[in-house]
């Protein structure tokens, strides 16, 4: 029913405060720490973030060199088929270091994902990403004591390589991100730094790309459902070709990206 002065009520059948309420006080706020949660969110997905994925193509550039995407239609397929990849092989890291962030058990994941790494190229984009996002945590959210434990351990240990994938599933556990959000926000960045790369190599332009990244999102949902909440020891390659492609970046006579 609508009252005079125009506030809109629901009965006590849509909501258990009283017989009238006011619409927007049957609204359940969420908790001041729900709402710093979703902050700190968006500012590790925002792309300002000084993570360095600019610097990187996901084997992007080699692909265009080598002919593999040479249109729009391709860099669609490159794309799916990158986010894939990256769901089947680095989903599971992601997943257990969000589970149990811990510095021993992050120790271990990067160990593991160190040798599961046989790309150099890819092992080397890896290590500076991860290593450029541990140090941007490391500053901006000084209240997470861990995070300046890690980066010590980091310089310390000769056997620490700071890989991205298990950094970032840590920092979304120690930022408590519930599992489900920390996988789907791995794989938004894949998709979105991967489609950054193609509009700087000319491919599409930034408009183009924004559609891509719309019509892939849906598709990447599937592949979420696919490979979220495994086991690393059930991480595996589903696209060996690009790998391999890849793995070529470092003998490219010219090249934009560092991978």
């Amino acid at each position: 029913r609508v009252s005079a002065t125009n506030t809109t009520y629901v009965d006590k059948n849509q909501c258990h405060h009283s017989d009238q309420l006011p619409v927007d006080m049957c609204d359940e706020r969420p908790s001041m720490n729900h709402i710093s949660s979703r902050w700190n969110l968006w500012q590790i997905l925002d792309s300002i973030l000084p993570t360095g994925g600019f610097a990187h193509s996901y084997g992007l550039e080699a692909a265009v060199q080598a002919q593999i995407v040479p249109d729009t239609e391709s860099l669609e397929s490159f794309a799916v088929n990158s986010v894939e990849n990256s769901g089947s092989l680095l989903l599971p890291f992601v997943y257990k270091a969000n589970k149990y962030p811990n510095i021993e058990n992050w120790i271990e994941l990067d160990q593991i994902l160190h040798a599961t790494l046989t790309n150099g190229v890819a092992r080397k984009a890896s290590i500076a990403q991860g290593s450029a996002l541990l140090r941007v945590a490391s500053t901006v959210f000084t209240e997470i004591s861990d995070l300046k434990q890690m980066r010590t351990c980091a310089r310390n240990m000769g056997t620490v390589h700071v890989h991205h994938a298990s950094v970032f599933g840590i920092i979304c556990g120690l930022l408590r991100f519930d599992s489900f959000t920390t996988q789907q926000a791995y794989l938004f960045v894949t998709l979105r730094d991967l489609l950054s790369a193609s509009t700087r190599l000319n491919l599409v332009g930034p408009l183009e790309a924004a559609s891509i990244q719309h019509r892939v999102s849906k598709v990447a949902e599937g592949i979420l459902k696919r490979h979220m909440d495994r086991p690393i020891e059930e991480a595996y390659q589903t696209a060996p070709v690009l790998d391999t492609v890849q793995g070529c970046h470092d003998y490219l006579f010219s090249r934009l990206f560092c991978s």
